[in-house]
């Protein structure tokens, strides 16, 4: 989609954000990140404009891009074609690694922080479903108004590092799950004991209207959904009952959008029943 809407610094904040946010949720600071750029020929506005989203990514999440490597390999790559990669490192005191594992149990809350839009997963269904629609990414958007559809799907990722470092340093966060690639059903489950599973209300918050176009438009399950998309929280947090008004708070003043959206009920069935939707007639 980048290279088809020549847009690319959005590219860089998502190779950012993919590494910075995996790394947050083990309790660590990112201190800081390398990126590799490979190419047939190096076009120089697209390299320019990948590097600065790199840098503002960098910039949003606090770690220093400290260097890269670029390489021209004519005949690996079609012309304009060109692949990137990162490697970031982080930080964090041993007493203070995520998720506490012996901490979390049922009755604990899941809060949800929002996402920008799809992020950086479930593309190749995406696309299948813009073309199953009869568009391009050069057509009109039909969920926003005054946007094509690739500069609509090229919306970077959310970076959440800089609200979540101050309740981590605070104790007040058991665990935290990234939802990228498998949605709720893969990456919940990751952070918890066995003995306890996941009950997510889809109807706490609203599911944003690209994920509401996908459904419709790609006549996709919502299970599917749920195991495919971030469906519009992009971060859950397990947090205890006694903390869940002041982590929402200190949220929402941070200028994230947080919500309740669920809670852990003990669990000793199959692992594929998990993770429960609930109320997903809402979406």
């Amino acid at each position: 989609i980048a290279h088809e809407m020549k847009i690319h610094d959005t590219v860089g904040i998502d190779l950012v954000a993919m590494q910075v946010n995996d790394i947050v949720v083990q309790g660590a600071e990112t201190l800081f990140l390398l990126d590799y750029y490979a190419c047939g020929h190096l076009d120089v506005e697209a390299t320019r404009d990948f590097v600065k989203g790199v840098a503002d990514g960098c910039l949003q999440s606090g770690c220093a891009l400290i260097g890269g490597e670029t390489a021209e390999m004519p005949g690996l790559y079609a012309a304009g074609d060109y692949d990137v990669a990162g490697f970031a490192v982080g930080a964090v005191e041993r007493t203070q690694i995520l998720p506490r594992m012996a901490d979390i149990g049922a009755g604990d809350v899941l809060v949800g922080l929002a996402s920008s839009g799809v992020h950086s997963n479930g593309f190749s269904l995406v696309r299948k479903v813009v073309a199953r629609a009869g568009l391009d990414f050069h057509s009109p958007c039909p969920w926003l108004d005054g946007a094509s559809v690739g500069e609509a799907l090229l919306t970077p990722t959310r970076i959440y590092v800089k609200p979540l470092l101050p309740l981590i340093r605070k104790q007040v966060v058991k665990g935290m799950a990234h939802i990228t690639g498998g949605g709720f059903t893969d990456n919940i489950p990751r952070v918890l004991p066995s003995d306890v599973a996941v009950d997510i209300d889809a109807s706490a918050w609203d599911l944003p209207a690209v994920f509401k176009w996908l459904r419709l438009a790609g006549g996709i399950a919502v299970d599917e959904m749920a195991r495919t998309f971030n469906c519009g929280i992009g971060m859950v947090l397990v947090v205890a009952p006694e903390h869940v008004s002041d982590v929402v708070g200190a949220l929402n003043a941070s200028g994230e959008t947080a919500a309740v959206i669920g809670s852990l009920v003990p669990f000793s069935g199959r692992e594929e029943d998990r993770v429960v939707v609930r109320n997903t007639g809402a979406w």
